[in-house]
């Protein structure tokens, strides 16, 4: 009696657990239909870029002869140092346009930041934005812009839609080959007490113009390529397997995805390969496109945990997380990663995965997170699961899941 009655318990609790998780899979799917009718009233993006060798210097005359005559430059300390921003602004003699250089933007750019950074544009009376460096900081000059036509406190305005009056002229002059912010209307930032991620977004915040140069990427380090790259990687795999199929996000999606598998082995490996920094700056920039139409997914719910508990940088955590959460997605993606394994003459999903566990390889990308900490393990996965929830991801994601992805990510020795 005593058997059958825990059998019974056991079916009871199993039959419960369906009945909640099918209850959240109807509830996710109607959310997902209710953004996606929502979306189709945001318009679609309009892109200006400028691109090849010596195409900085377009963009500034551009800039000059729209009439911004007080430009704010936000970038970090190393590329003013490094004499890439100098670089990049030369551009500018000769014109009507000056320059007023903000360069305290960190790597996973908080509130902080971005409010320092419009105390400097309102001081110096500028009137538009141009964003030198990686996605921190066009992240923060995103942030920035918004600030100007929404003031108060920058934290009202996370979520989409929060900022809808029009932002000053903003500008993009990415310094890496990977997150594409160049071409999205979001932006991430971080709480420096809590190290919550949030995203702001908006049908006003993408760049007005931006420029590939990829005379400005060959000093680029072999891990920060490496990171960038699979990052780059990752949005238009994301893209490409997303439930959502919104304008040519699927052919941006595979454009990128086959110029990453031929040219990012190569600019890792040969820096000053121009060749190959071209390609892998348009493959980041259709990329982003392509994110831009149909969002993100699992893979960034839990990057985006690593790098706000542990600073890790976000291109590495996704190329960390792609796999795992690639094999986890199997039940309801295999098609799609099939479609991909052909593009890049594999066979089948499995096959795929495995070319991208490859290419990590290839470019020095650990296996595990050596940051990662078990104790920290629970929180972690209920941040990334309630975020995941809010993406296009062709498999929902529940907690067993992202525990799963979790267990593998984390180093013996912890």
């Amino acid at each position: 009696m005593v058997k059958l009655a825990a059998a019974f318990h056991n079916v009871s609790l199993s039959f419960l657990r369906w009945k909640i998780m099918s209850f959240a899979k109807c509830k996710h799917g109607l959310f997902l239909k209710f953004a996606s009718f929502m979306m189709n009233f945001m318009g679609g993006a309009s892109y200006m870029l400028f691109a090849g060798e010596g195409s900085s210097k377009q963009l500034c005359q551009y800039i000059s002869r729209n009439g911004v005559r007080k430009i704010l430059v936000v970038t970090d300390k190393p590329l003013v140092e490094l004499g890439i921003v100098g670089q990049a602004l030369a551009g500018f003699e000769g014109t009507d346009t000056e320059t007023v250089v903000f360069d305290a933007v960190l790597p996973d750019p908080t509130f902080d930041i971005v409010e320092q950074g419009h105390a400097v544009y309102q001081e110096n009376g500028c009137d538009g934005i141009l964003a030198i460096g990686g996605g921190s900081s066009m992240d923060a000059a995103k942030i920035i812009g918004a600030m100007v036509t929404h003031p108060g406190d920058p934290r009202d305005l996370v979520g989409m839609g929060k900022a809808p009056n029009a932002i000053p002229p903003l500008f993009a002059l990415p310094t890496t080959s990977g997150t594409g912010s160049e071409a999205t209307r979001g932006a991430v930032i971080s709480d420096s007490q809590t190290h919550q991620k949030s995203i702001i977004a908006g049908a006003n915040l993408g760049p007005d113009a931006a420029c590939i140069d990829p005379t400005l990427l060959t000093g680029l380090p072999p891990h920060i390529t490496a990171a960038t790259g699979m990052d780059a990687l990752t949005h238009a795999i994301e893209a490409y397997i997303s439930v959502w199929d919104k304008g040519d996000a699927r052919d941006k999606a595979r454009a990128a995805i086959r110029i990453i598998f031929k040219q990012l082995p190569v600019a890792y490996s040969q820096g000053s390969d121009i060749d190959a920094r071209d390609g892998m700056a348009h493959a980041a920039y259709m990329a982003g496109q392509a994110i831009n139409q149909v969002n993100v997914g699992n893979v960034h719910a839990i990057a985006h945990q690593l790098g706000a508990e542990y600073g890790v940088p976000h291109g590495l955590a996704n190329a960390m997380v792609l796999p795992f959460v690639l094999e986890m997605s199997l039940p309801d993606a295999r098609d799609k990663l099939t479609e991909l394994a052909v593009l890049i003459g594999k066979k089948s999903a499995e096959e795929f995965i495995a070319a991208v566990r490859d290419l990590n390889q290839q470019v020095g990308i650990p296996t595990t997170c050596e940051q990662l900490r078990a104790e920290d393990m629970v929180a972690i996965r209920d941040r990334a699961v309630a975020e995941a929830n809010g993406y296009s991801s062709p498999y929902y994601m529940e907690n067993d899941d992202c525990d799963g992805v979790l267990r593998q990510l984390l180093a013996k020795e912890s």
